[in-house]
């Protein structure tokens, strides 16, 4: 069975009811959720899964389900688990998430910075990366974090964009990362405009206007293979 992706058309939606189809060894499927599962690089969302009593169950981790569009939240250790049917209020850990659009958004922006095929990349709590693959001597830490902190600054809106594998197989010059390849399955693929800056596939969430991101600082730049030049960002000034 298939999720109702609330987060896909709403990331900043931060609690919402649901009810419980499954319950197994992997963890909690929903029939709706506002937890996005780990996936291109961003990690999971945790947050608590409020029950009618009251009782709280801590949500450690989401992740993707079996079938397409499935997700699984992963319940803490030793949490009293929901029964199926039950309905539930879901509470989002919208700090955590928030700090994840911010550094999510920061890497599409950057990616347009340093103009590279992207072979990695991560989003943490605290930071984030992306690998390139570029000649290292190309890459110089106070021009990336200075030209992205200028596009930051535009304050442009993001948009969310739907074409079908058919429009993305004739663009093929839209897909950046060379890792990981853009969400399919339905017939369409979601992506992410910042007009005018970049526009790439992408199933993560995002702010909905690249002023929210702030200022990003550039951590460090090391080699980490023959094809990886990693890049590392964190935010705030």
């Amino acid at each position: 069975m298939t999720t109702e992706l609330l987060f896909r058309d709403d990331a900043y939606l931060r609690t919402t009811t649901a009810r419980v189809v499954s319950v197994g060894e992997r963890g909690i499927e929903l029939d709706r959720t506002i937890f996005y599962p780990t996936g291109g690089g961003q990690a999971g969302d945790t947050g608590v899964f409020i029950r009618d009593s009251g009782e709280r169950v801590a949500v450690a981790d989401t992740r993707k389900g079996e079938a397409f569009d499935a997700v699984v939240h992963v319940p803490a250790a030793g949490a009293v688990l929901p029964a199926v049917g039950e309905p539930l209020t879901l509470e989002l850990d919208w700090e955590r998430r928030y700090a994840h659009m911010r550094l999510h958004t920061a890497l599409h922006v950057m990616s347009c910075v340093v103009v590279a095929p992207v072979t990695g990349g991560n989003i943490a709590l605290d930071k984030a990366r992306l690998d390139f693959d570029i000649d290292m001597e190309l890459l110089n830490a106070a021009n990336i974090e200075a030209g992205t902190n200028a596009l930051i600054a535009r304050r442009i809106d993001t948009e969310t964009v739907w074409i079908t594998d058919a429009e993305l197989d004739a663009r093929p010059e839209l897909v950046k990362t060379m890792s990981v390849k853009p969400p399919r399955g339905a017939g369409r693929v979601r992506l992410l405009s910042i007009p005018g800056i970049d526009l790439q596939p992408c199933g993560g969430t995002h702010v909905r206007n690249i002023g929210e991101i702030g200022a990003i600082r550039v951590l460090r730049i090391k080699s980490e293979g023959k094809r990886n030049r990693r890049v590392e960002i964190a935010l705030g000034a």
